[in-house]
């Protein structure tokens, strides 16, 4: 037979509470989308143009995002450049990608708490060329950056 005093219970929800604790809080994962059809989305623009994004609906008070960047080599020339991450429009993460032929990443957590009102929150993640080859390459513009997610955890 359970057992249905007060102590009981209380001590059961104890229990519970320090499980969850031991555990950790389950966490969400963000999609982003491409915006073109490869493999790794990349940009050989000298404007920004946003590579991945998605709309959602911000439940929580943080998104951490990892990010993988990359400058190619064109006839032995690095390319270089810049990222930003925009929420709703505005720029609220941004970085440079060296021009050394390496992978780099990036990580943070991002404030959402002055979003949760909205129902339709739109990120969009952005590169741009700003050193390099400014011709030859995949589109015959220049080297380009080349962007992958690592991960998207509403938190």
């Amino acid at each position: 037979m359970r057992d249905v005093s007060f102590p009981a219970r209380l001590a059961r929800v104890e229990e519970r509470l320090a499980q969850l604790e031991r555990t950790g809080w389950e966490r969400d994962e963000l999609p982003l989308y491409a915006t073109a059809f490869t493999a790794m989305p990349f940009s050989d623009s000298t404007s920004f143009s946003t590579l991945l994004e998605n709309t959602f609906t911000p439940r929580t008070a943080g998104l951490t995002l990892g990010l993988t960047f990359v400058g190619d080599q064109v006839a032995g020339v690095n390319t270089g450049g810049e990222w930003q991450v925009l929420l709703a429009g505005a720029v609220v993460w941004s970085g440079a990608v060296a021009a050394t032929y390496t992978v780099q990443y990036a990580v943070t957590t991002l404030d959402l708490l002055p979003y949760r009102g909205a129902s339709d929150l739109l990120i969009q993640i952005q590169t741009r060329r700003t050193a390099g080859a400014t011709t030859g390459g995949r589109n015959g513009n220049g080297g380009s950056i080349g962007l992958s997610p690592r991960f998207a955890r509403v938190a």
